[in-house]
């Protein structure tokens, strides 16, 4: 019988009629080896399987509820989805196009497109978006806000059709707003930016259905991954959720639409096939959190947001320490209204020369339409326009002018009082120096015209919407 005796702290075992040494670190991989094995095949589908017998629980459940049930094509296991996306024809033809183009071997070309479609495909979790994410999104909401659900158009869509809720964007809170509003109906897929793909930010966001898109890739092979995506989801029934500006505002207004990913939707569309229904969503705040930011990247002619995380951090304590000595006021209003939905089957029936552009135009249209007006934006339009400085009782006289004409529905007022409503916009204004007070007047702060002006636009369609434009600054 032979032993090795050169090894330090060895374990001996009898194998076969011989007994061999190896070191403790070795026996002890071994045996990790072999409970993975084991796992693997007795222990791992056991548990997969509870889990997902958990969830389909957790689903049936969110679906009794929702008025429109989370499809089938959301609930797929995410490698299944990451196959099928690899695998599909369009893109495998994308696959040798930019293998030949590129000289690079076939193999690794599938690669990057399964690379893309590991980073785009979700893994979508009904109890992460149910029982964190909307509750989340409820309580951060109600902390920050007064959040009012505005103007809700009453229009029957059909229960098969995809439903797409197209949105202005306004700040990251869109998203969360829009999460909580919108959680009786159902679950929202966002298409989000890289901002997201921040470990561990981006395991949340793949678990509350979002998919993510590189705003700045070129490459053929990468936008034909992201296309098929998109149809697939969209043919399959996903409730979505699109910013048609492509992002933030950075002075306020409406920027005109960007068709990526409305085109993605409508070009593999058929007559024949599920309808999809676009429905505009119309967001506006008293106080936008990133405005200060935004603004500076619009008077640097950029988009290139220079928000230090040292600067977000101090932000966040100072607010918390407010809030656990009394001290925290809400930064008022933030509404959000739901306008009258566009079929894409009805509109292609009316023969649009360029189907996509007409209908991403009738949405922002529509998202205008239903726009609601708040205190702050009130304000800040009366004062852009009074050139001397105003008095409170004509700064409420004109900022009641302004509002007398608005609906309802799009309407927002503190206390429900037209008059108070200049009160509450204008102390918001001053506690963050945008508005001064001088000789019993008030006047525009030195420097801060362009914030005013941020906050104005956002509701620029009510006064073109007025009969005599000038009527109003001469009041």
């Amino acid at each position: 019988m032979r032993a090795f005796t050169n090894l330090r702290n060895p374990a001996t075992v009898r194998v076969m009629f011989e007994t061999v040494a190896i070191p403790y670190w070795g026996l002890l991989l071994i045996g990790l080896f072999a409970a993975i094995s084991i796992g693997e095949r007795l222990l791992f589908p056991s548990v997969r399987w509870f889990f997902r017998k958990r969830a389909e629980r957790v689903v049936a459940r969110v679906n009794q509820r929702l008025s429109r049930p989370i499809e089938p094509f959301k609930l797929a296991r995410r490698y299944d989805m990451i196959q099928r996306l690899t695998y599909d024809s369009e893109v495998l033809r994308a696959v040798a196009e930019h293998a030949a183009a590129h000289g690079e071997p076939d193999e690794v070309a599938l690669e990057r497109a399964r690379r893309y479609a590991r980073e785009i495909v979700p893994s979508f979790s009904a109890t992460a978006y149910f029982g964190i994410g909307t509750r989340a999104a409820r309580w951060l909401g109600n902390a920050l806000y007064r959040v009012r659900l505005g103007h809700v158009e009453q229009a029957s869509i059909d229960g098969d059709a995809t439903v797409v809720f197209v949105m202005n964007h306004r700040s990251n809170m869109d998203y969360v707003l829009v999460t909580y509003l919108a959680a009786r109906a159902s679950a929202l897929s966002y298409a989000v930016g890289e901002w997201a793909r921040v470990w561990p930010l981006s395991r949340l966001i793949k678990a509350m259905g979002a998919y993510f898109i590189r705003r700045k890739s070129r490459g053929e092979l990468y936008r034909t991954v992201l296309r098929r995506y998109v149809h697939m989801a969209t043919t399959g029934g996903v409730t979505q959720a699109v910013f048609p500006e492509g992002g933030l505002s950075l002075d306020g207004k409406i920027a005109p639409p960007k068709l990526g990913l409305l085109t993605y939707m409508v070009e593999a569309w058929a007559p024949d096939a599920r309808d999809i229904v676009f429905v505009p969503v119309a967001i506006n705040y008293d106080r936008v959190l990133e405005d200060r930011i935004l603004i500076a990247a619009n008077e640097a002619g950029s988009r290139r947001f220079k928000a230090r995380m040292g600067v977000v951090t101090r932000f966040a304590l100072k607010h918390l320490w407010l809030r656990l000595t009394g001290r925290f006021y809400k930064f008022g209003y933030a509404s959000v209204s739901f306008g009258a939905p566009v079929s894409l089957k009805d509109w292609h029936a009316r023969g649009a020369e360029d189907l996509t552009k007409s209908l991403a135009a009738e949405v922002v249209r529509r998202i205008e339409a239903v726009m609601p007006v708040l205190p702050v934006p009130a304000v800040a339009r009366v004062m852009l326009a009074a050139k001397d400085g105003l008095t409170e009782e004509e700064l409420a006289a004109r900022v009641s002018a302004l509002l007398e004409g608005v609906e309802d529905g799009h309407l927002h007022l503190p206390r429900g009082d037209l008059a108070y409503a200049s009160t509450f916009g204008l102390r918001n204004m001053m506690s963050r120096g945008m508005l001064e007070k001088r000789d019993g007047r008030i006047y525009v702060a030195e420097g801060q015209r362009s914030a005013v002006a941020y906050y104005a636009n956002s509701i620029a369609h009510v006064q073109r919407n007025s009969d005599d434009e000038t009527a109003l600054a001469e009041l």
